[in-house]
């Protein structure tokens, strides 16, 4: 039989699967608006707008790629990150310090599911 402490960490464990789940939706959604994903898990590449014969719309269609080349960059790093975290929860090593082996605190891993580290390391 499971002790409570166990029923805790199975039903807390749950909880942050949906939480990372719904933030993975979430990123693709953001990222679907000026991306299309590649054939590698998690990867995506930015759409650059036809260039018109308007010199001016063309310097705002480079601006606007440069912008979403950066934000591409880092909703990837979010991605690969919750990824890790959805792998961990499935091997029984999720909310376990990279650095250190310890725990990492359950009030850290509500307000950032896919945490690597405890918040004093």
């Amino acid at each position: 039989m499971k002790t409570r402490m166990e029923r805790h960490n199975k039903a807390f464990i749950e909880e942050m699967k949906g939480k990372l789940l719904a933030e993975k939706a979430k990123v693709e959604g953001e990222l679907s608006r000026f991306a299309k994903p590649t054939e590698e898990e998690g990867e995506y590449e930015t759409q650059f707008e036809d260039i018109g014969r308007d010199p001016e719309d063309n310097a705002h269609e480079v601006e606007a790629y440069g912008s979403d080349l950066a934000l591409e960059q880092t909703l990837e790093g979010r991605l690969k990150d919750i990824a890790d975290a959805l792998e961990k929860i499935e091997n029984g090593t999720y909310g376990v310090s990279e650095k250190s082996g310890r725990r990492i605190p359950e009030d850290r891993l509500r307000a950032f599911p896919e945490a690597r580290v405890c918040a004093d390391e």
